[in-house]
């Protein structure tokens, strides 16, 4: 009888997706975000945009000449890096703050680790937490929209922790961008477009950022008010960088976990730790460290979700 069974060397199951291709999707879903930052904040945003990506390349470019690797440049991951760190910026930073954040978020968070599938940490929210420590007065400083007057401005969740009135910020500001905050992150309305294309194309799913979204709003709404269950929930989902971090940086293939359990695990643990930081910590904001703590567990989470052997007892 012929034997008309093959057995192949694994991976048995292949896609027309390359990480090229991923991460140069993603950077297009990023662009009405960038559009609507620079139309809201003005050409100096776009500056700090176009400063964030070059540096990023020619940082990896350099590393990878110097340290005599592959040069890989055009996989889309440095100009990734460059874009997010841009869009964590204030619009009115000075010009070379993007390029110290960029060789630092290339450099120290991604190519000491290996370079790209190595690295632990999103390399963009390293170079951001570098930055708020080491010059932490450009990084909080915001300018209003344009069509406000350019005078510095609090964000919406800095006003709301120094107990200033938050009132006259509506929820269609929220929407639009109509308020002070970094490039990328004002316009929900463009981030939300952004998700979508990465939803359509099931490149993200929607485990992370459901999960991430969810939990902070729900930990806000029972602890932010002036008693228990009480919170302003959609004022804390759609403030501040939440958005942006829940479906472009938390989903970082690299940093979270590989299993749809571990990935509801990360989502609820960055929920927990952005509320515990915006409502009791110092800081404002908490998107960033809530994403670099858990990513740090990633290793943790991996270890207590994977998946049986198959035929294992």
């Amino acid at each position: 009888m012929k034997n008309n069974l093959q057995c192949s060397v694994s991976p048995h199951i292949h896609i027309n997706e390359t990480t090229a291709k991923i991460m140069w999707w993603v950077a297009a879903s990023l662009i009405p975000a960038g559009i609507a930052g620079v139309f809201i904040f003005g050409l100096n945003a776009l500056w700090v945009i176009i400063l964030s990506i070059l540096s990023a390349l020619l940082a990896e470019l350099s590393w990878q000449v110097i340290t005599k690797r592959k040069v890989t440049i055009f996989d889309g991951s440095a100009f990734l890096t460059g874009l997010i760190l841009a869009y964590n910026l204030p619009p009115g930073v000075p010009f070379w703050l993007p390029v110290v954040g960029a060789f630092f978020s290339i450099i120290i968070g991604k190519q000491l680790f290996g370079g790209l599938g190595q690295n632990i940490f999103n390399p963009a929210l390293v170079g951001r937490v570098f930055l708020m420590a080491s010059w932490p007065h450009y990084m909080t400083s915001f300018i209003r929209p344009l069509a406000y007057d350019t005078v510095t401005s609090a964000t919406p969740l800095a006003a709301l922790k120094e107990g200033k009135a938050i009132e006259h910020i509506s929820t269609l500001d929220l929407l639009l961008g109509l308020r002070g905050g970094c490039i990328g992150e004002v316009c929900i309305i463009a981030l939300l477009l952004g998700a979508v294309i990465l939803l359509i194309k099931g490149y993200i799913s929607w485990h992370i950022p459901f999960t991430y979204i969810a939990t902070t709003g729900v930990f806000t709404y029972i602890f932010a008010g002036k008693h228990l269950f009480a919170g302003d929930w959609l004022f804390h989902i759609l403030s501040g960088g939440l958005i942006l971090g829940a479906f472009f940086m938390a989903t970082d293939y690299v940093a979270t976990p590989l299993t749809r359990k571990g990935q509801i695990i990360f989502g609820i643990g960055c929920g927990l730790l952005t509320g515990v930081i915006r409502l009791w910590g110092g800081y404002p904001e908490g998107v960033a460290y809530s994403i670099l703590m858990m990513n740090a567990v990633t290793p943790l989470i991996d270890r207590y979700t994977k998946s049986r052997v198959y035929g294992a007892i």
